[in-house]
């Protein structure tokens, strides 16, 4: 049996002091809690809109990009880099990223653009572009005043937790998917790039059930970190995550020695419980959150499963937490209802209706 990694010494920007809730105390004037940031990781101009199934306009997809970029948000998911004839709404990727290596999205702080890159081809095809804009973004290595003024790229890799949903989602074993990563991985970090890790159905799966092994997860998150990857999402993708076993997970994830810094969650509110099951995230110390404006999204491979925890939910959820995410709740809301108009859908926020229904009485 595979060993996990050793507790590791690095130091973690989380303690049980860190201020997650206020208490009344008996002191006089306390001070105010130290504000604690949080990193939202909007995913709706790739996750929230491969599941559509009309095509939607190369136009479309760059406005939603450059909408979102300005309400503050520092880390967009903004395509893949699959086969069309899997995933056909994501068959203008490479278009985007010469966008957004053109600078053409303009921003008032640094931006890191995400895109998936599941195997060495759809890496190699978007290291081609790459290799034609050369000095156009920021590499991790790059110093601060070049990370000012220049895009960051990172890639992202996504395996599974059970071998069903693997074979589903990527037509291969866990252990299979896990090596064609380590080329991928090796690759980008070897080009300056950042990578991201996705691990699908964590807390539940719908072809086998809600009996997902907390330790064979903690088990794929190891072997990616080893392999180089910077961070790890957790998807609640099927959003069968209750509170006590997203909280048995992130113990699991403790024990085998992984950080709260390494971790980011990705909730889908399938039976309503994405907060609920932020909540329990918080209190284990992290700090980073996967969302989906207006809550588009769901999975093609995970049948039933609904949108992404909405981005206006989550934002507002954490500032009355007293949280700092850095976005503009008013400008994301109106990014929502935009893109609902434009995929003529409803608009799955219910912060983002009251938002803007407030907004129209006052």
């Amino acid at each position: 049996m595979r060993l996990l990694r050793p507790i590791s010494r690095r130091p973690c920007r989380y303690s049980p002091s860190t201020p997650v809730r206020c208490f009344a105390t008996a002191t006089s004037n306390p001070p105010p809690p130290k504000k604690v940031n949080v990193k939202i990781v909007e995913v709706g101009p790739r996750d929230g809109l491969q599941n559509e199934k009309t095509v939607i306009p190369l136009e479309t997809k760059i406005a939603l990009i450059e909408k979102l970029a300005a309400t503050g948000l520092k880390t967009i998911e903004a395509g893949s880099f699959v086969s069309p004839k899997w995933v056909p709404q994501m068959a203008n990727s490479r278009e985007i990223l010469d966008h957004i290596l053109n600078h053409r999205i303009k921003s008032a702080h640094p931006i890191t653009y995400s895109f998936l890159a599941p195997n060495s081809k759809g890496f190699s095809d978007a290291s081609a572009m790459l290799a034609k804009y050369p000095t156009a973004y920021a590499p991790e290595t790059a110093p601060e005043s070049d990370k000012a003024s220049k895009p960051g790229l990172e890639v992202a890799v996504f395996a599974a937790a059970t071998e069903s949903f693997n074979q589903k989602n990527l037509n291969c074993s866990i252990a299979e998917s896990l090596q064609k990563f380590k080329d991928v991985i090796t690759s980008a970090k070897d080009a300056g790039l950042s990578v991201r890790a996705y691990i699908s159905v964590v807390l539940g799966c719908p072809f086998d059930g809600y009996e997902v092994d907390p330790h064979k997860v903690a088990e794929i998150a190891t072997e990616l970190l080893e392999m180089g990857a910077d961070e790890i999402s957790l998807g609640d993708t099927t959003g069968m995550g209750t509170a006590p076993r997203t909280g048995a997970l992130l113990k699991c994830m403790e024990s085998a020695g992984i950080m709260p810094d390494d971790l980011a969650m990705h909730f889908h509110d399938t039976y309503g419980q994405a907060l609920v099951n932020t909540a329990v995230s918080l209190e284990h110390g992290i700090r980073t959150f996967d969302s989906s404006v207006a809550g588009l999204g769901g999975c093609p491979y995970s049948p039933g499963a609904t949108g992404n925890v909405s981005s206006e939910n989550m934002v507002y959820f954490m500032e009355t937490l007293g949280m700092e995410t850095g976005v503009d709740l008013d400008a994301l809301a109106d990014v929502g209802q935009w893109i609902s108009g434009e995929l003529g859908r409803s608009n799955d926020s219910s912060v983002g209706r009251a938002v803007l229904g407030a907004r129209s009485k006052s």
